[in-house]
């Protein structure tokens, strides 16, 4: 795990978690916990499956592999922010094949004000840009 949102496989290879984003470890409201809790979800050996979204791009601008990552039934990006973890980032504006699901786990996480949206009194909801938590504490 690299952090809340990318991880690396064995082998080297950098898995974005795409469309969503965690706030930023060491430098945002709820960063360190994001990467916890992304670290639970995915502790070193997991076995994982990677789905690439045909709608979206497949690689970042840092050479990453943009994907949706699944530990069994569960897609790990969705967990992610119905936990609180993460918000949606629809990159350009573009909406994958779970995006849905996605808006949907993020009306409940703030709803039940779930990790960062209970945690981050600054932190605000935009699906078009990257999440924004307000500062570490």
């Amino acid at each position: 795990m690299i952090d809340g949102d990318t991880i690396e496989l064995v082998g080297g290879r950098r898995v974005r978690l795409v469309q969503i984003d965690t706030p930023e470890k060491h430098v945002e409201c709820y960063g360190d916990a994001a990467s916890a809790l992304t670290t639970r979800l995915l502790p070193a050996g997991s076995h994982v499956r990677i789905e690439q979204d045909p709608k979206l791009d497949h690689v970042d601008r840092y050479n990453r592999e943009l994907a949706y990552v699944w530990k069994g039934g569960e897609d790990v990006n969705v967990t992610l922010v119905r936990g609180g973890a993460a918000g949606v980032w629809f990159f350009d504006g573009r909406r994958g094949r779970y995006a849905n699901d996605l808006l949907d786990a993020t009306e409940q996480a703030q709803a039940a004000h779930k990790g960062l949206w209970g945690a981050c009194p600054l932190a605000r909801f935009d699906p078009n840009e990257s999440i924004s938590s307000g500062p570490a504490s």
